[in-house]
């Protein structure tokens, strides 16, 4: 009840255009396909490239615009098959705190709908942001597996995808509670 009041009052915009109807609208989302990458120990499935659009649509959740975040994972839904388990890359208390949401898991929820896993949390160390490239690369142990994973086919899913070491750190971890990671998804690749 109060998301239709909220949306008669302050109906979504698009993030990139601001039209009126949706957190990103069919004109500003990106065609043709998905794009890949393959790091280390795991292959990344991205709707685009961080720019334009996307990059617009990745702040504006940042700034936690709960609109934009399910119109992401609702366009991410496609990039696996459906009953794949989906494990958000889970946010820092702190970004939580100051966005209002954990974008990921908005993204990752309306992604893969009753196929959601919540098995990870961030077990220390800081954000990526403003740490240079060997210092991302470096990084390890930041999250720990709060469920069983064992034989379970888990599919990533973050907003970015810069050096991939978030990505690995997490697929690390679930690998070791023995979960088998399938892939990861992400909004965009820088």
């Amino acid at each position: 009840m109060f998301r239709r009041i909220f949306d008669a009052v302050f109906p979504p915009q698009c993030a990139s255009c601001a039209a009126v109807g949706s957190g990103l609208c069919e004109r500003c989302v990106p065609s043709g396909g998905s794009i890949d990458r393959s790091l280390a120990s795991l292959h990344v499935r991205a709707l685009g490239t961080y720019d334009g659009a996307l990059r617009a649509a990745i702040l504006a959740v940042k700034d936690g615009r709960r609109d934009v975040a399910a119109a992401l994972g609702a366009r991410m839904a496609s990039l696996y098959a459906p009953g794949q388990w989906w494990v958000p890359v889970p946010s820092s208390r702190a970004r939580v705190r100051t966005r209002g949401i954990d974008g990921v898991r908005i993204i990752a929820r309306r992604a893969a709908g009753d196929a959601m896993c919540i098995a990870l949390r961030r077990a220390g160390g800081d954000a990526q942001r403003g740490r240079s490239r060997n210092e991302r690369i470096s990084a390890r142990g930041r999250f720990t597996c709060l469920a069983d994973a064992r034989g379970l086919d888990l599919v990533l899913c973050d907003d970015v995808c810069t050096t991939g070491s978030t990505l690995e750190d997490c697929a690390h971890e679930l690998r070791e509670a023995g979960a088998h990671v399938v892939a990861a998804v992400v909004v965009a690749l820088a």
